[in-house]
């Protein structure tokens, strides 16, 4: 079956959503020990949240880039996880979905969240033709995520250097079996209509040196 082009894609079980973030050491090896953010987590600024464990592992480098060192599995409440859905906007102009820009940009001033819609990734992080939901938090809803919507924080930087260390070592079927089990999340019907929008298609890839 073709994937749906605006997905939601997260483990998750009857009660949670598992979200992936990367920091520094500092941040990241505390939460993990404690099972909650430090008092040094900024609950006052933007804070994303990727539910696609490949995405994340895109955006941090398999926890190699700096300040990304440290990969966390944030299992959050559904119902928080929810309330961020349905108090977010998204994150870029849309003129079939906003009246105007003025009223666009009035939304995502207010919102405590916004919802971006970037490649999802395959297991070589090259970008696919369906969309990976990346949630942005700020103001209430990242006081909630930090305090009240975190059920447990699991420190899988292990997990990312393993699943790169079988692709580099050329065993691509050993890297998907150790891959989070990730099914579309059930979401009820139009929940997302306020977050969907057509966005351009792909540009074609570009040809390979000497093709």
């Amino acid at each position: 079956m073709t994937t749906p082009r605006y997905e939601i894609r997260a483990l998750h079980t009857a009660t949670t959503v598992t979200v992936y973030q990367a920091y520094a050491p500092a941040i990241g090896l505390p939460a993990a020990r404690e099972g909650r953010f430090p008092a040094t987590w900024k609950r006052d600024r933007m804070t994303w949240i990727k539910p696609s464990f490949l995405w994340m592992m895109y955006r941090c480098g398999w926890g190699t880039k700096e300040n990304q060192e440290t990969v966390l599995a944030v299992e959050i409440t559904r119902e928080g996880f929810e309330w961020a859905l349905a108090h977010a906007c998204l994150s870029h102009y849309a003129s079939g979905l906003h009246p105007d820009h003025a009223t666009w940009r009035r939304r995502l001033r207010e919102a405590p969240a916004r919802v971006q819609w970037d490649p999802e990734r395959d297991l070589n992080l090259k970008p696919l033709p369906h969309r990976s939901l990346q949630l942005g938090l700020t103001g209430e809803a990242a006081r909630r995520y930090a305090d009240e919507w975190t059920v447990s924080i699991t420190d899988v930087t292990g997990l990312a250097h393993t699943v790169h260390g079988h692709l580099r070592a050329g065993d691509p079927d050993a890297a998907r079996r150790l891959l989070p089990a990730e099914r579309p999340y059930p979401v009820p019907d139009g929940a997302l209509r306020h977050l969907r929008a057509e966005l351009p298609p792909f540009p074609a890839p570009a040809a390979a040196p000497g093709a």
